[in-house]
């Protein structure tokens, strides 16, 4: 942590504590007397007469709260040397907000262990204001408690508490991390005098920097005798101590990468031994066991390590860490959500490719079920064409039929059957028109065919062009694969229908097609009926016409009936009109 930054959070406590008038400003004296308390503290030299232009009285003057800000650091903590009482320092700034925050309740601390707790917040905390403890480090701060009390961590009752902490907020204040304290709720069946202890030890750790501690024996430089000295370890140091309550101090051992500690053998009748090598002098020194000598070995020892490393000390060290640590997760979590808004506004955009295919897919069927309904109303109008069709068939047929057995009746005189015949090639005329109508039916049924085939060519077409999208679409990633199965399921159930339509136009065209050849066969049956009947009719005509009795050498003509009651020239008129109509017909 940056000295400015360390030195930022108290006075922002102190100044947030000061009294502020309606309009939300804090009053000039007040804003004087913490700068001079503060240069006093930080041994920073007063400039009377740059305070009183900083805070001169107009309307424009950086009296209010945003404005104390740049004399601070410019004529303040900019000028830090490092050189001052820290302690007295923070206990300056605790005075001043304690008296209005700190709760009325009774806690189980007393005031100096909440102004130590109030200190290793400042340490711990978010570089960021409103100040706040992260629950990452409040469980950081408690098992250091705990240990320092000597008693089992409870890591199930803080998941239980951080929930509902996470529910409520993203952290506590220092005033709520005093009260949760305070309250004993993480330190049951501990005494006062012992979670006293345990504060004061991690305060020693985090903010004094005291590595180690406890009581052992030095022996003397000149005297050569052993003394029970108290040791303080420290990143830089060990001091030494007539007592623990620390108030006579008589001397530092210097460390650096230089320095060195070594295990000796018991002598002198000391047992424990071990030497602490500087550049100037040696110090011999014994622990009260061996379990003391070597964690103070190993305590002296990682000491030099981090002087020759150029490292801050464990502590600092390790809550920079878990504050990368931290920066680090928030980082990736932004990333990820960047990235899930990211595969959102995608999805999004994909969900409305496929309600526009879906459109289209709907349009689709929409244009097959009207074409569907074309196709069925365009058959029903070719039944009903085909039906007509028959029906005229049959009644030409019947006419044919009763006309022939007509004919069959009327032989008996021989005129009025040329006049029935006449008549019936008339019929017969009309029977030939009917024919090529029924031909012109046939070219529009074949082109209706043609159309059916065309419409079924474009449905092939388009069925193709399904299969297409469906193919690319299961070529998508997996992610993607799955989100679309359910519309590729529909896309198969729609293809699938569309098939069975394809195979129900098939079959409705090969059924036109073999209704148009059963019509084509009974027109052609018709036709050669027809050809039949003129032909055998011509015959008999020509049977009838001819003579039946040899002629007598009386130029005159005999029929059936007896002689004839025409001449010869128009017996040979009326043969040239009948050949002429016979070639006519047989055209």
């Amino acid at each position: 942590m940056a000295l400015k930054e360390e030195l930022l959070k108290p006075i922002w406590y102190a100044f947030t504590a000061l009294d502020v008038d309606k309009s939300g400003k804090v009053s000039k004296s007040q804003l004087k007397v913490l700068s001079h308390n503060l240069c006093t503290l930080l041994n920073v030299p007063h400039d009377p007469v740059a305070l009183e232009e900083h805070f001169r009285d107009d309307d424009e003057g950086p009296v209010s709260n945003q404005g104390y800000m740049p004399y601070l650091n410019r004529f303040i903590l900019d000028k830090v040397q490092g050189k001052f009482d820290k302690i007295e320092f923070n206990r300056m700034c605790w005075t001043l907000c304690a008296k209005k925050n700190l709760t009325k309740s009774p806690l189980l601390i007393s005031e100096d262990d909440a102004f130590k707790v109030w200190t290793i917040f400042n340490f711990l905390s978010e570089d960021k204001y409103p100040l706040v403890i992260v629950p990452e480090e409040i469980e950081y701060l408690l098992k250091k408690l705990t240990e320092a009390m000597g008693g089992g961590w409870q890591q199930a009752q803080f998941e239980d508490y951080k929930v509902g902490l996470d529910a409520k907020q993203n952290g506590l204040s220092v005033w709520e991390l005093i009260e949760l304290i305070g309250s004993g709720q993480f330190s049951k069946g501990m005494d006062r005098q012992t979670v006293s202890m345990a504060i004061n030890e991690v305060f020693s750790e985090l903010i004094l920097d005291v590595l180690k501690q406890g009581y052992m024996w030095k022996k003397g430089h000149k005297r050569k005798n052993w003394t029970e000295r108290w040791f303080v370890l420290k990143p830089n140091l060990i001091s030494y101590y007539v007592s623990e309550d620390l108030k006579d101090k008589k001397g530092d051992i210097v460390l650096d990468g230089n320095c060195c500690v070594e295990s000796l053998v018991d002598k002198d009748g000391k047992k424990c031994l071990f030497l602490v090598k500087c550049q100037e002098k040696s110090f011999e020194i014994s622990a009260s066991d061996k379990k003391k000598k070597q964690e103070w070995i190993q305590a002296i020892q990682m000491v030099v390590n981090l002087q020759r490393l150029g490292s801050p000390p464990p502590h600092k060290e390790a809550r920079q860490k878990r504050k990368e640590l931290r920066q680090k997760l928030q980082a990736e979590q932004e990333e990820v959500e960047r990235q899930m808004q990211e595969l959102q506004v995608a999805n999004e955009k994909k969900q409305q490719k496929l309600e526009a295919m879906r459109q289209q897919l709907e349009e689709a069927a929409s244009r097959a079920a009207e074409e569907e309904k074309k196709r069925f109303q365009t058959q029903m109008e070719l039944q009903d064409q085909f039906r007509l069709e028959l029906q005229k068939e049959q009644l030409v047929r019947l006419q044919m039929e009763q006309q022939v057995a007509q004919k069959s009746t009327e032989l008996e005189q021989y005129l009025k059957r040329v006049q029935e015949l006449e008549e019936m090639y008339k019929q017969l005329q009309e029977a030939l028109d009917d024919e090529k109508q029924a031909r012109q039916d046939e070219e529009t049924v074949r082109k209706l065919q043609a159309r059916l085939l065309e419409e079924e060519s474009e449905k092939r077409a388009e069925l193709e062009k399904w299969h297409l999208q469906q193919q690319k679409t299961i070529q998508m990633t997996e992610a993607e694969k799955k989100e679309l199965e359910n519309q590729r399921l529909l896309k198969e159930k729609a293809l699938e229908v569309a098939m069975q339509q394809l195979e129900q136009l098939e079959t409705e065209r090969m059924e036109a097609l073999q209704q148009y050849e059963e019509v084509k066969k009974k027109l052609d049956a018709a036709a050669s009926k027809t050809k039949s009947w003129k032909d055998k009719v011509a015959l008999q005509h020509e049977g009838l016409i001819r003579l039946i009795q040899p002629g007598s050498k009386i130029p005159a003509l005999i029929t059936n009936w007896g002689p004839a009651s025409f001449t010869p020239a128009e017996l040979a008129e009326r043969e040239k009109t009948w050949q002429e109509k016979k070639s006519t017909t047989t055209e």
